[in-house]
């Protein structure tokens, strides 16, 4: 089996019986418990975003999604966005975790947040919670999936 597997052995049809009480995480994935972690308003926009941050908000506007021509902030795919001292962070989801363009969507999110003036170096977090819905697009990206043909 290649990657981590986050199911117990039974799952697997394995011949231990035993479940896994501890699953293995993924090594590239931030979790977090939804319960006690801070609340979000989503979909995050950056519009109260000032100087570094602000910039890098702009940046990211710039990013499309590679499957339809739709920002990935108007996806509602950013979570929040971050800088101290000259470093970005970017906390964002994908649609669905199993995404083929996970590498090339982090890196081009990457490559935009340094781009951005006052911005010497950035880290993209991906994380899973809250799971990304439909409800998190923008009006801005709803206008643009109906224009390319998905109703919303």
């Amino acid at each position: 089996m290649n990657g981590p597997y986050l199911g117990s052995d039974s799952d697997r049809g394995t011949d231990d019986d035993a479940a896994d009480p501890d699953p293995t995480a993924c090594a590239y994935t931030t979790y977090r418990d939804t319960k006690s972690g801070s609340e979000r308003e989503l979909p995050a926009t950056g519009a109260d975003a000032t100087g570094a941050e602000a910039r890098v908000w702009t940046a990211l506007r710039e990013v499309e999604d590679p499957e339809m021509p739709v920002s990935v902030v108007d996806l509602g795919l950013i979570y929040g966005v971050a800088v101290d001292d000259g470093a970005a962070t970017v906390e964002m989801t994908l649609t669905y975790t199993g995404c083929p363009a996970r590498a090339m969507l982090t890196d081009d999110i990457e490559r935009a947040a340094e781009s951005a003036d006052g911005v010497d170096r950035a880290d993209v977090r991906l994380v899973w919670s809250p799971e990304w819905t439909l409800e998190m697009v923008t009006e801005d990206g709803k206008a643009a999936l109906r224009e390319f043909g998905v109703s919303v």
